[in-house]
């Protein structure tokens, strides 16, 4: 019964963390969520933890490596380019949330749970302290995307 336990926990920690930030894209209206986010950190979690189950210690890098590679197609995904204006790129700040959920998650997967902690608070903070700063350096913000500015653009 406790080797469920370590498995369970670094489950559950990491659907928390990403469920927590989609949380705060969905409250911004971005086009991801509690569900992605969660999903996102529990799917790195679990491949972690199958990783860290093989004899070969060389298994859990590789793990990673395609986490990380592969989480891009993904936030690659949400960005998209707003209508003619070829300079104004949106959803960055969602693609990148996408990304460091699933990094929060490999932490939670590996049983790193101070790094994980860390890293969401940090990342939260990023997200509710930079979109007030956001505000307040580029006036009043659209909907669309309120958050994301590409330095180009005035």
């Amino acid at each position: 019964m406790n080797d469920w336990i370590d498995p369970a926990l670094s489950l559950l920690a990491a659907m928390i963390a990403g469920g927590l930030i989609g949380l705060n894209r969905d409250m911004h209206g971005k086009p991801t969520g509690v569900r992605l986010h969660a999903m996102v950190a529990l799917g790195a979690a679990a491949l972690v933890l199958v990783g860290r189950a093989d004899s070969d210690p060389a298994s859990s890098s590789r793990i990673i490596q395609g986490i990380v590679g592969g989480i891009g197609f993904l936030g690659a995904g949400v960005i998209m380019r707003s209508g003619t204006d070829v300079r104004r790129i949106q959803h960055l700040t969602t693609a990148t949330s996408i990304w460091v959920t699933a990094a929060l998650g490999v932490a939670c997967g590996a049983g790193a749970w101070r790094i994980a902690a860390l890293a969401s608070i940090a990342v939260l903070l990023v997200l509710v302290a930079g979109y007030y700063i956001d505000k307040r350096l580029y006036g009043v913000l659209d909907t669309e995307d309120s958050d994301d500015h590409d330095p180009i653009s005035p």
